[in-house]
């Protein structure tokens, strides 16, 4: 079923299109959710809830660049409405405690895989995860992502940073673990 009618029919209510429609573009957005969510269970909450919105605003896609990214950018607008929704401080974190190396290479995070990283990142404090997803895996700019969560400039370089440096952190016990097993 190619785009166009996969469209039409879910703007006529058919049920058929529309579990079509969620079942192609479903699971790349839950590895999005996840990204912004706490738990898997939060994620699939803004999945759902994401997948409502498509449905509902559906037609106001105006068949201008791809369907799978105007989808995106829904579910990533309902995360980010769920994340600000459930936040209570959540963007500053009690320093006191944490250690950082922030003399830790950059190239660090190129030694892991994939999988490993995002659960490293979602083991994140919320406003580190959100923040650090934004920036690094989104590509927003610190302007944006301030205006997004209703913060400063300033509160989205640090957070960003101290993500980073916690990142770094994780990957240098992950190692330091590795080592010792191997030993």
């Amino acid at each position: 079923m190619d785009e166009a009618d996969l469209i039409a029919g879910c703007l006529d209510g058919s049920l058929r299109h529309q579990r079509t429609l969620y079942e192609r573009y479903a699971p790349k957005m839950m590895g999005l959710c996840m990204r912004y969510a706490s738990s898997e269970a939060e994620a699939e909450d803004t999945l759902q809830e994401g997948f409502v919105t498509v449905f509902r605003k559906l037609d106001t896609y105006a068949g201008r660049g791809e369907l799978g990214a105007w989808i995106r950018r829904v579910i990533l607008n309902t995360a980010l409405m769920a994340y600000r929704k459930n936040r209570k401080f959540q963007l500053q974190v009690e320093m006191e405690g944490l250690e950082f190396f922030m003399e830790a290479p950059d190239n660090v995070f190129s030694e892991i895989s994939a999988r490993d990283l995002m659960y490293m990142v979602q083991r994140l404090p919320d406003g580190y995860r959100v923040i650090f997803n934004l920036y690094a895996v989104e590509g927003y700019k610190h302007p944006e992502i301030a205006e997004q969560l209703g913060i400063s400039v300033g509160t989205s370089k640090s957070q960003y940073s101290r993500a980073r440096a916690m990142l770094r952190q994780m990957i240098a016990n992950e190692e330091q673990k590795v080592r010792g097993r191997a030993i």
